[in-house]
Formats: C-alpha cells, sequence, structure tokens
C-alpha cells in the first residue's frame, strides 16, 4: 500500500517547495481520506523545514483539482458515509483540518492554477496569498448544484477575496468562471500561458525566498490578522514585529547588503 507520498508531490530547491496534487486520472479529487492526509503531511514537513521559504501549489494532468469526489457522494462512502453525526465527524476530522494547517502556514504560499479548480480545491487557491492562473483555469463553488452547502471554507474565503457580491454570485447559482471572470474578480492575480505557469510561479517563489524569511513570515502574519483586527491593534502588532525584526541578524545583513548594493545572505534569524 503507497504510503501516500505519492499522491502529493514535493520537490525544494533553493528554498521553494512545490507541492503537486497527484491524482490526475481522478482529476486530483480532494476528499478521499489518503490525499487529506497526505496533504496534511506535506505541510507538516514544510512546516519543520527552516530551509523551505515559499510554496507553490498546482495540480498534475490537466486540472488543478475536481474538489470532492461526487461519486464517493453518490455511493455514501468514505467521508459520505455514515448518519448526519458520523459525517460531521468526518468532515471535521478529515478535510476541515485542511484550512487551519495551509492557510496559517507562516511562508508564503503560490497557487498555480493549471486546470479546474472546484469546490475544495477552490478553497485551497483561496488559502494562497498569491493566486495565479493559466488560459485554461476556471474555478467553481458547485455546491447548491449537488445539494450541499459550502463545506470546506468557501462561503468564509470567497466574500473575502472576491468581495460579498460576487461571492454570493458564484455560492448561490454554483455557476463556474473562467480565467478572465477570475483576475476581473480579484481571484487570481493575472493569466499565465499554460507553458510559462509553474515558471512564472518559481520566478515569484524565487523573489520571495531572496528576502528575509523572518521579515517576510511578519508581514504575511500582518496582512491576514489585518484583515479582522482594527487599525490601532494592529498598529500594536506593527510596532511589536517591527521591535523583533530589528533585533534579527538578517536585519542587519540586509542593511550592510543595501549600503554594499549586493543580494543579502539571509540565515532566517
Amino acid at each position: 500500500m503507497s504510503d501516500g507520498s505519492d499522491l502529493v508531490l514535493c520537490e525544494i530547491e533553493e528554498g521553494v517547495a512545490t507541492l503537486t496534487l497527484n491524482r490526475p486520472e481522478e482529476l486530483n479529487a480532494f476528499s478521499e481520506p489518503d490525499m487529506i492526509e497526505a496533504f496534511l503531511a506535506r505541510i507538516d514537513e514544510i512546516r519543520e523545514n527552516p530551509e523551505v521559504r515559499a510554496v507553490i501549489l498546482t495540480g498534475a494532468g490537466r486540472a488543478f483539482s475536481a474538489g470532492g469526489n461526487v461519486k464517493h457522494m453518490r455511493d455514501k462512502t468514505d467521508m459520505f458515509a455514515g448518519t448526519p453525526a458520523e459525517i460531521r465527524e468526518a468532515y471535521r476530522h478529515g478535510i476541515l483540518r485542511v484550512p487551519p494547517a495551509f492557510y496559517h502556514l507562516d511562508v508564503p504560499t503560490i497557487a498555480a492554477v493549471n486546470g479546474p479548480a472546484f469546490g475544495a480545491a477552490l478553497d485551497l487557491v483561496c488559502m494562497c496569498d498569491i493566486r495565479i492562473g493559466s488560459p485554461e483555469a476556471t474555478f467553481g463553488a458547485p455546491f447548491v448544484k449537488i445539494g450541499i452547502a459550502p463545506g470546506d471554507g468557501a462561503a468564509w474565503f470567497l466574500p473575502r477575496i472576491i468581495g460579498q457580491a460576487n461571492a454570493a454570485e458564484m455560492l448561490l447559482t454554483g455557476e463556474s468562471v473562467n480565467a478572465e471572470k477570475a483576475v476581473e474578480t480579484g481571484l487570481i492575480g493575472r493569466i499565465v500561458p499554460s507553458e510559462d505557469l509553474l515558471t512564472e510561479a518559481k520566478s515569484v517563489a524565487a523573489k520571495i525566498a531572496a528576502n528575509a524569511p523572518v521579515a517576510v513570515k511578519l508581514t504575511k502574519k500582518l496582512m491576514r490578522e489585518g484583515q479582522f483586527t482594527r487599525l490601532e491593534p494592529h498598529l500594536e502588532m506593527c510596532a511589536a514585529y517591527q521591535a523583533i525584526a530589528h533585533h534579527t541578524r538578517d536585519h542587519d545583513e540586509a542593511i550592510r547588503a543595501f549600503f554594499d548594493k549586493r543580494p543579502g545572505q539571509f540565515e532566517g534569524r
């Protein structure tokens, strides 16, 4: 039996971890327990690896991910089996462990959306800090079309990214949007030719990885918390984080590099 490592591939190069959902024959469906456990294991590996400074998430084959496996919903197997109470627990102890783990990863994350991203996969895209897509990328939250409510965080993520009106239209109609519409609403930042998508994602990740890691992590944290806090508490957090940053070795190195007109050599401390 596979240990799951082949379901989510992980390549680490020069501080950038590239995660690839790797079940192309199932359009990288993201509801089976083995896929979820494999993804969470990769996130744990990244969290424990101080060398990783940025993460790219993409899919193998023609899809980013089709989200939940509708065949399993039809057959009422895996996480869709059992009584209402059992299904609730399957969600809570299964796929709902993903958003806190991935969304709160302290290093920046980049979604390289190479094809359809539906349901739970759309949530994965929304959890990323930077989102780019190929012309073939499509995005959908078709929960109502199969008679269920958004079950993986879409009703929380989407309004924060594309606004309440755009999110309501996607969630209540269940209709998908193409890459052009995704750019228009801010769901993705830009469209990149398919053959250049991963190269562009790695280029962005490399620019992030070249910066002082502690400063990058603090910046991501400020951006995330800034969505929910009032201005005054946010500024207090800014002051505390600046105090921390000013006493890092990387800050001293960044200042030296600035005056030497050279790239900084950062240690992450």
